[in-house]
């Protein structure tokens, strides 16, 4: 037989098992993402809440989460937050710590309502950031400080060394003329 005839009849095997295999044999996580920035923990079928969740975390979005999801849960869900030791961090000369605020919506007063939980590294959970429910259309936002490195020491002080010291050659080099 032929080689360039061996050749169609191997590609119409492997095509036809390729397309054999069923997609829901691929396990899945049962955090997905729906779209773009929108991440659904909760199952179908489950009553879910919409909650967006902002800042210094590592996987920000829109959560679908099962009704009664804690903060705590949703920090989790979201990966925890991310540290940061580059430049575009906010500058905080204090110990590193993690900054939450939920905005709630107040639907007596139709006015947010914020609630802020500061929590170090090196303590215990603040009281009732572990139990603080959350509702849907809560946006929480969380933002994570750190302690100055000795590079951000250096960019504060050296751009005003070089100042005074371009200044002082300028004035030595006209009052040599």
């Amino acid at each position: 037989m032929k080689i360039y005839l061996l050749v169609p009849l191997f590609l119409f095997v492997v095509i036809s098992v390729a397309e054999g295999q069923n997609v829901r044999d691929v396990p899945q996580s049962q955090q997905f993402r729906l779209a773009e920035g929108i991440v659904r923990i909760a199952e179908p079928g489950e009553i879910a809440d919409t909650i967006n969740v902002w800042g210094d975390i590592n996987n920000p979005g829109r959560y679908l989460v099962v009704r009664g999801t804690n903060l705590t849960q949703l920090v989790s869900y979201a990966r925890g937050p991310s540290r940061y030791m580059t430049v575009e961090t906010s500058m905080d000369w204090s110990k590193i710590r993690l900054e939450v605020s939920v905005s709630q919506l107040n639907r007596e007063t139709n006015q947010d309502v914020i609630t802020n939980f500061i929590y170090r590294y090196d303590e215990p959970v603040p009281n009732g950031m572990r139990d603080f429910e959350l509702d849907s259309g809560d946006v929480v936002s969380i933002q994570v400080r750190r302690r100055p490195s000795f590079a951000d020491y250096v960019r504060v002080v050296a751009p005003a060394l070089s100042i005074v010291a371009t200044s002082f050659v300028i004035l030595d080099r006209l009052s040599g003329n």
